[in-house]
C-alpha cells in the first residue's frame, strides 16, 4: 500500500490529461503553421538563400497556447515530412523560465536540440553557429520560444532592438534558417511591433503571422456551447454523468471561477471529475467542483464562487491567478 501517492486518483485523472479537445482556434494555428512549412519547403527546393516565416502566438497565463502548440508540434514531429534536404522536418522547444540575453537563449537552444552546456565558454556568435550546425544536421527547421517575453524589457530599448535583430538574422540565415515560433502573454505582441527597421530591412513582425487566444466570454451562446462540448467530453472520458451542471448559470460559474481561461477550466474540470470518481459516485454535482476549486486555490474549503450568491464581486480574478502564481 502507497502511503504517499494516492493510485486511485493516479488511475482516473492520467486518461483524462491524456484527452485532447480540438477547440475551434487550433484550426487557425494549423493553417498558420501548415503555411509556413509549405512556405519552407518551397524555398528550400529551389535551392537558394531565403528568409523562413514564422508565428506569433500571443494570449494571457493559461489560456491554453502551450498546449496548443505542443500537440500540433508533436504532430509536425511525428508525420516525419522529409524535406528537400533529405531529412524529415523536426520543430523543437525552448521555454523561457526568466529573463535571458542572448548567449544564455543560444545556450539554452543547444540544450534544446541535445547538447547541454556545450560551448559555454563560447562567444555568443559561436553558440549560435553551434546551434545552425546541430539543427542542420538534425532536420531542425524551426524553433518554439514558449514565454518569449522574457527576451524582452520595458525599459531596454536598445537590447530589445539586438534580440528582434538576432531573431531576423536566425530566420535569414543563408546555411540554414529556421522558422520561429514565439509564444507568450500579449506584452509579446506589443514588443515586436516596436521593431520599427528602416524600409531596406524587412521588420520581424512581417515575418511572423500572428494567432491570439481570446479568454472565455460567458456571455457568448458560442462560448457556452463550447463549455458544455468540453465537460461532456472530460465527463464521458471519465465515465460520469454531467447532466445535473450543465447549464448557463454553472458555467458563468465556472468561467469566473478560472479567470476565464480555457486552461484552467481543463484544469478544473480533470479536478472534479478525479474527485467524483474516486469517491466511487457517477454523477458529478456542485461540492465536486467545490472541493476542486479549494485544492486547485490552495484557500478553505466552501467559500467558492460555485457557492456564493455574489459571486462576481466576491472573487476578483486577478487574484485567483495571483494565488495560482504564488503557488507556481
Amino acid at each position: 500500500m502507497n502511503d504517499f501517492i494516492d493510485m486511485a486518483a493516479v488511475k482516473v485523472a492520467a486518461p483524462l490529461k491524456a484527452v485532447y479537445y480540438p477547440f475551434a482556434r487550433a484550426e487557425a494555428l494549423h493553417g498558420t503553421i501548415k503555411s509556413c512549412l509549405t512556405d519552407y519547403y518551397m524555398k528550400a527546393d529551389v535551392g537558394a538563400a531565403f528568409e523562413a516565416r514564422g508565428v506569433l502566438v500571443t494570449g494571457k497565463s493559461r489560456s491554453g497556447k502551450t498546449r496548443e502548440l505542443q500537440h500540433l508540434i508533436q504532430k509536425v514531429n511525428e508525420a516525419q515530412i522529409m524535406m528537400p534536404s533529405g531529412l524529415p522536418a523536426r520543430i523543437v522547444k525552448c521555454t523561457l523560465p526568466a529573463r535571458m540575453n542572448w548567449k544564455e537563449l543560444g545556450l539554452k537552444t543547444l540544450t534544446a536540440l541535445g547538447y547541454p552546456g556545450e560551448g559555454s565558454r563560447r562567444t555568443t556568435n559561436a553558440i549560435w553557429q553551434m546551434v545552425r550546425d546541430q539543427a542542420k544536421r538534425q532536420g531542425v527547421i524551426g524553433i518554439h520560444y514558449d514565454e518569449a517575453q522574457h527576451m524582452f524589457s520595458d525599459t531596454g530599448n536598445a537590447a530589445n532592438r539586438v534580440v528582434l535583430d538576432s531573431f531576423k538574422a536566425v530566420m535569414k540565415e543563408a546555411d540554414w534558417p529556421l522558422m520561429i515560433i514565439l509564444s507568450g502573454v500579449p506584452s509579446l505582441k506589443t514588443h515586436i511591433e516596436t521593431d520599427h527597421a528602416s524600409e531596406e530591412r524587412k521588420q520581424l513582425r512581417f515575418l511572423l503571422t500572428p494567432v491570439h487566444f481570446e479568454l472565455i466570454r460567458p456571455k457568448a451562446p458560442e462560448d457556452i456551447h463550447e463549455l458544455n462540448t468540453l465537460a461532456y467530453t472530460y465527463a464521458d472520458k471519465a465515465g460520469i454523468d454531467f447532466d445535473p451542471l450543465s447549464n448557463v448559470d454553472f458555467f458563468e460559474r465556472l468561467s469566473h471561477a478560472c479567470a476565464y481561461r480555457w486552461g484552467l477550466v481543463i484544469e478544473m474540470m480533470i479536478e472534479a471529475f478525479t474527485i467524483c470518481k474516486v469517491a466511487g459516485e457517477t454523477t458529478i454535482g456542485i461540492g465536486h467542483f467545490v472541493e476542486a476549486f479549494s485544492r486547485i486555490h490552495g484557500i478553505p474549503n466552501g467559500y467558492t464562487p460555485f457557492t456564493v450568491d455574489d459571486y462576481m464581486d466576491s472573487f476578483d480574478p486577478d487574484n485567483l491567478l495571483r494565488l495560482l502564481s504564488h503557488q507556481d
